[in-house]
């Protein structure tokens, strides 16, 4: 398995309205896009920051993992998402080392391939993601 580099960082926050407000008037940019993904109870703003894209999660559900976690921890880093060029054979390869994977099939959104690979507990608190294909927020 080779990472290709950093997709995604995702932050959670409570309010994605008044996240977005202070990126435009402090840093003067924009979402490049904005998308609601009901199999993850998220509504994002992405923003590109040279090739590496940032995201800000708002929970739309109280039951979504982005509020559960801001209720255990409060709002801030949630994910990394490592790009790979094949997440089959990433997660065979993971499996091979006994890596216990959180999710045992690939998710798909926006035209990519996904799944969450270690459980935050065992990469020091962070969520790890590895993705397959190109973002698309039509797809």
């Amino acid at each position: 398995m080779k990472l290709e580099k950093i997709d995604h960082i995702c932050f959670a926050v409570s309010d994605l309205e008044k996240t977005k407000e202070v990126y435009r008037k402090d840093f003067g940019i924009v979402p490049t896009c904005e998308y609601v993904a009901e199999s993850e109870k998220i509504k994002v703003a992405r923003y590109y920051i040279g090739e590496v894209a940032v995201e800000f999660m708002e929970s739309t559900s109280p039951e979504g993992e982005v509020a559960k976690f801001i209720e255990a921890k409060g709002e801030g880093f949630f994910l990394i998402s490592y790009r790979v060029d094949d997440l089959t054979k990433a997660m065979d390869d993971l499996r091979a080392k006994n890596v216990k994977l959180i999710d045992n099939k690939p998710r798909e959104l926006c035209g990519n391939r996904y799944a969450f690979v270690h459980h935050p507990r065992e990469l020091n608190g962070v969520l790890t993601e590895l993705l397959e294909g190109d973002f698309d927020v039509n797809k």
